[in-house]
């Protein structure tokens, strides 16, 4: 009986490691690149880069062509500039790109103000140089942060130029 036992649950644990492994498969990295319209370009380059400290790591142009067959334009061309927090291929790819003040897009008190990307976290390994970058740049802190979490990390919120939510986690 207890060799069935054993059998049986090697039997589950190669199923299971199986699947998992199959899943993992159907990507080639574990990152996601997040591609961020902005209205006022240089304003928002300005921020990711000055205040919150990301590393801008390249670029590249999209051509009319691209565009309209991709879909993703329909064949308006544009430049894409590559941010991340660390200069690092593992770092996740922050992708600024504007097409002018033509954008719209309603700035939101909170999260719940609207649906699609709304926030976005960032740990960082003190706060406080943070904190002194937001007050040198007069980047509002928003509802009574920053707040100490049960961990004893501080939680800070603040939104970039065009509303979008930032949480900075990390010791004081």
């Amino acid at each position: 009986m207890m060799r069935i036992k054993i059998i049986l649950f090697y039997s589950i644990f190669l199923c299971w490691s199986n699947s998992r492994l199959l899943a993992q498969a159907e990507f080639s990295t574990g990152t996601i690149q997040i591609g961020v319209v902005v209205k006022d370009f240089n304003k928002s380059l300005d921020f990711y880069t000055k205040v919150l400290g990301m590393k801008q790591t390249g670029g590249f142009a999209l051509d009319e062509k691209f565009t309209k067959e991709s879909g993703l334009s329909n064949g308006v061309p544009f430049k894409v500039t590559i941010l991340k927090l660390q200069d690092s291929p593992q770092a996740t790819e922050w992708k600024l790109l504007s097409f002018g003040k033509k954008a719209r897009h309603p700035r939101q008190k909170h999260v719940q103000d609207d649906t699609g990307l709304q926030y976005v976290t960032m740990y960082v390994a003190s706060m406080q140089p943070f904190l002194e970058r937001l007050k040198q740049n007069n980047i509002p802190l928003l509802g009574q942060t920053p707040v100490t979490l049960k961990n004893g990390n501080q939680f800070v919120l603040i939104q970039d130029p065009d509303g979008t939510f930032i949480e900075l986690i990390g010791p004081a």
